[in-house]
C-alpha cells in the first residue's frame, strides 16, 4: 500500500512541477513591471523587433510631418536616423521606458478584460527620436508632436479564454511549488525503500521537466499560429521567447535537479553492494 501511494505521490510530482512553473512564472515574473520590464529589455537589440520599432515609428513620424514636396527627403532622413538611433544606449533606455509604460496595459488585457492584445506604446522611443533629430539639424523635426502610439507585437482573438486561466495561475503563486516540494517528500517519506523512492522522484521531477519544456515549445507555435497577417511572426516569437525565457531556464534547474538525485541515488545503491 504505502509502495503505491508513493508512486501515486510521484506522478502528481511530476505532473505539478510544469503547473508549479507557470502559476510561479505568471505571478512573479509577468505580474511584476521590474521583471518584466527585464525580460523585455535584451529585445532591444533584436533585429526583428527593431524593424517593427523603426518602421512603425517611421510611419507615425512621416504622418505628422507635413513636408510638402520635400517629404520624400524627410521620409528618407528619417529612416536613416531612426536605423543609427536603434542602435544607441538612449534607444535601449526608451525602449526600457515604453516597455514598463507597456506593462500595465498587458496585464489589464489579462486581468481585466480590456483589449484583445499585447502592445507598446512608442511615446518614449518617439521622444527620444524627436531629440536626436532636433539636434541632428533634420528639416521639420521640431514640428514632430510626441503623443501615445501603440504598436501590436501580439494579438489574439481567444485572449478571452486565457483570462481565467491567468488569475487561477496568479492565485496558485507560490502555493502550487510550495504543494509540488511537499509531495515529492511526502512519496520519499511513505515510500519502502526510500532508495528506489529518491531515484523515482528524481526521474518524476525530469519528466515533470520534460512536460514543462513541450508546454513551452507547444504554446509557442500555437501563439504564433494564432496571430493575424499583419502581426511580424518573428518579432511575435522573439517577444514570446523573452516573456518564457524564465519557463526554460526552470525546465532545465529542474531537469539538473532530477536526473542528479536519481543518479545519486543509484550511486549509492552501487556502492552498498560493493564488497
Amino acid at each position: 500500500m504505502r509502495t503505491i501511494l508513493s508512486a501515486v505521490l510521484i506522478a502528481l510530482v511530476a505532473l505539478l512541477v510544469p503547473a508549479s512553473a507557470v502559476a510561479y512564472w505568471a505571478d512573479r515574473e509577468l505580474g511584476d513591471a521590474d521583471r518584466y520590464t527585464a525580460a523585455m529589455s535584451p529585445l532591444a537589440s533584436n533585429p526583428a523587433v527593431q524593424g517593427v520599432v523603426v518602421t512603425q515609428v517611421g510611419r507615425a513620424l512621416s504622418d505628422q510631418i507635413d513636408a510638402g514636396p520635400f517629404q520624400i527627403g524627410v521620409d528618407a532622413l528619417l529612416d536613416e536616423a531612426l536605423h543609427s538611433f536603434a542602435g544607441t544606449p538612449a534607444y535601449r533606455t526608451a525602449w526600457d521606458a515604453a516597455n514598463r509604460a507597456a506593462h500595465a496595459a498587458f496585464l489589464d488585457a489579462l486581468t481585466t478584460g480590456h483589449g484583445d492584445a499585447l502592445t507598446i506604446d512608442l511615446a518614449p522611443v518617439i521622444d527620444q527620436v524627436k531629440g536626436e533629430l532636433v539636434a541632428d539639424g533634420v528639416p521639420f523635426a521640431d514640428r514632430i508632436p510626441v503623443t501615445h502610439f501603440s504598436v501590436k507585437v501580439m494579438e489574439y482573438d481567444n485572449l478571452g479564454a486565457l483570462r481565467e486561466g491567468f488569475r487561477m495561475l496568479q492565485v496558485a503563486g507560490i502555493w502550487l511549488p510550495v504543494l509540488t516540494v511537499l509531495l515529492a517528500a511526502a512519496a520519499i517519506a511513505v515510500a519502502v525503500h526510500r532508495r528506489r523512492a529518491v531515484m523515482a522522484t528524481g526521474l518524476g521531477l525530469a519528466i515533470g521537466a520534460g512536460l514543462l519544456w513541450i508546454a513551452v515549445d507547444v504554446c509557442r507555435r500555437l501563439a504564433l499560429d494564432d496571430l493575424p497577417a499583419d502581426i511580424d511572426r518573428r518579432a511575435a516569437g522573439a517577444v514570446y521567447d523573452a516573456l518564457t525565457s524564465f519557463l526554460r531556464t526552470t525546465a532545465w534547474v529542474v531537469l539538473a535537479i532530477g536526473l542528479a538525485a536519481a543518479l545519486g541515488a543509484w550511486l549509492m545503491g552501487r556502492l552498498r553492494r560493493t564488497p
